[in-house]
């Protein structure tokens, strides 16, 4: 189960596959700056997370001041070149050990018989670093809410 809203934010640093080399992405460099949206997902290269991270890049816009970072346990080479498939130009942070799935209640055991992965989940996280959002969706097909995700968001600011 999805950690709940008014939960602290699990802290995290997890790596992600730039142009530059390997960098860290860790949630708690926007905590007093940005709202942040994290995404999570089970697999690259899927259709439903290609669709999904395609529509929020073409879409950052209707986000006004919030960072996004996707998350799934593909490596980060993996999802490096994913992304630059796909033109997708959220950022993205490999969670290989499965740490910080578990940490968020997001694990999807055996997917399709091939391991654990992300739920696919989202949650909106505060410049205090709480959850004000709080969504596992009930199948890895089915999508996040964006628009209920907008209007969170939308109240933050």
């Amino acid at each position: 189960m999805a950690i709940p809203v008014g939960s602290q934010a699990p802290d995290f640093t997890l790596k992600s596959k730039t142009a530059s080399g390997l960098v860290d992405v860790k949630l708690s460099i926007n905590f007093g700056k940005t709202n942040t949206v994290l995404l999570f997902f089970p697999l690259a290269y899927t259709s439903v997370c290609t669709a999904e991270l395609c529509d929020v890049t073409n879409g950052l816009q209707s986000f006004p001041g919030a960072s996004f970072i996707a998350i799934s346990v593909d490596s980060p080479f993996a999802q490096e070149a994913w992304a630059k498939t796909n033109n997708i130009q959220v950022t993205l942070a490999s969670d290989l050990n499965k740490e910080v799935i578990k940490k968020y209640g997001v694990v999807f055991p055996m997917l399709a018989g091939v391991g654990d992965t992300a739920a696919r989940a989202a949650f909106v996280i505060d410049k205090n670093g709480v959850v004000q959002y709080s969504e596992q969706t009930p199948t890895p097909k089915d999508l996040p809410n964006f628009e209920a995700i907008k209007a969170v968001l939308a109240k933050l600011k």
